[in-house]
């Protein structure tokens, strides 16, 4: 079995490395840093949980402390995008646990905090920038920040970030890039769309992939309910109220939805956290540091929201909502059964359209969802839900490592 240190990483890094007690590397690391040591260009097919993050900052960091260099100002020697705050937040996070012995200068920047705070970050130079598409093209804009000195460029989450919409800020962004640099590329799923997108930024690239993109976690128990709609938060208050839950993550497809979710829960007197993109930062931070030093023991969140968010010994997932895309389900159901653990995984499906969305699931996973009956106590719990108001009748509604300076082509 291959260790850290027989891949011949720079000692620094396997010091900050047996510090966190890792000796072994996961799946795509053992495929991914080899490659990467020998500057080669690569895609990436890797869900979150995967240890995809060390793959490609163990290596990048190994080239920075063999080859050390002055910061140019309102420059970064290395670039990740990354599609939401909390993911980049991560990111920066577990960069600067393995460069803990290395004298480099890491940053993230991303919208929802003053753009002038990011610009001061920049005033003199970074060797790795964490950045969102929006507010990297901001700084942009506002001469803060120029990429002609990027060595390394990583795109993670490339699937997520067409969700979002930013397929046009990351070709103005691939435009801007130098010619001269090594480009990882990283999605968890890769449809034709995807792979064209990867086209643009990578040169013969290595091909890696860890676990089918639609296998779940062996070690997760998967049930569904079969429930009305209307009557979902009768049956999640009694669920929360019942099981042995140590930390549970509730599942919400729209943000409205989430804070719905979260003043009912309350009205029952369990405390509840919410986070989707409508909250600011700080009330997304609070949350999250609620939620992981135990303050609340529920957090409801939308897909986006929730992506790459690390969060340690979530013991159950509700799917509030079915996720109308059969791979989120993969994504979501993902946040729990990590490190080794076990993790139960629930999903509440109505009659109007989810049997459809769950039966896309089962096909995809080759996972049968165990039906789990409603409880003893949820007719009398339903009865208390305030009746539905009568529909409105009429219309309306509308419906080799190539590394240097800067590069004068432009691709």
């Amino acid at each position: 079995m291959t260790t850290f240190s027989e891949l011949g990483l720079a000692e620094p890094l396997l010091r900050a490395l047996n510090a966190k007690d890792y000796s072994t590397p996961t799946p795509i690391q053992a495929q991914a840093i080899p490659a990467l040591l020998e500057g080669r260009d690569l895609c990436g097919i890797a869900q979150t949980g995967t240890g995809k993050t060390a793959a490609f900052a163990l290596p990048s960091l190994d080239y920075f402390a063999e080859h050390p260099a002055p910061l140019e100002p309102k420059t970064c020697r290395m670039l990740v995008l990354s599609p939401t705050r909390e993911l980049a937040s991560q990111i920066a996070v577990n960069f600067r646990g393995y460069a803990k012995y290395l004298q480099l200068k890491i940053e993230t920047v991303f919208g929802g905090v003053p753009v002038n705070k990011d610009k001061r970050k920049l005033a003199g130079g970074v060797d790795v920038l964490v950045a969102t598409p929006g507010r990297l093209i901001d700084l942009i804009e506002q001469r803060a920040l120029n990429l002609d000195w990027v060595e390394i460029f990583v795109l993670d989450e490339a699937d997520q970030m067409l969700d979002l919409g930013f397929i046009h800020a990351l070709k103005r962004i691939e435009k801007l890039l130098p010619k001269d640099r090594q480009s990882l590329f990283f999605s968890a799923t890769m449809p034709k769309n995807i792979e064209s997108l990867a086209r643009g930024f990578l040169d013969d690239p290595v091909k890696v992939a860890v676990a089918p993109q639609a296998t779940t976690a062996e070690r997760v128990e998967q049930y569904a309910t079969f429930v009305s709609q209307r009557e979902k938060q009768a049956l999640l208050t009694l669920t929360l109220r019942d099981q042995d839950i140590e930390r549970g993550l509730i599942f919400s497809r729209t943000k409205h939805g989430a804070d719905k979710i979260v003043r009912f829960l309350e009205s029952a007197g369990i405390q509840a956290a919410a986070i989707h993109g409508n909250k600011s930062q700080p009330q997304r931070e609070a949350a999250l540091r609620a939620f992981r030093q135990g303050n609340i023991k529920y957090l409801i969140a939308t897909d986006i929201a929730a992506r790459g968010i690390d969060i340690p010994a979530v013991s159950h997932v509700f799917n509030f909502d079915m996720p109308n895309v059969p791979e989120q389900y993969v994504h979501r159901i993902g946040r729990t059964a990590r490190a080794g653990a076990s993790g139960i995984a629930i999903s509440f499906v109505n009659d109007e359209d989810e049997r459809s969305y769950m039966k896309s699931i089962e096909k995809l996973t080759g996972v049968r969802l165990m039906q789990k009956p409603l409880p003893e106590a949820f007719v009398e719990e339903a009865a208390k839900l305030p009746k539905a108001a009568p529909r409105k009748r009429g219309g309306g509604g509308s419906g080799g490592r190539r590394r240097g300076g800067p590069s004068s082509g432009r691709g």
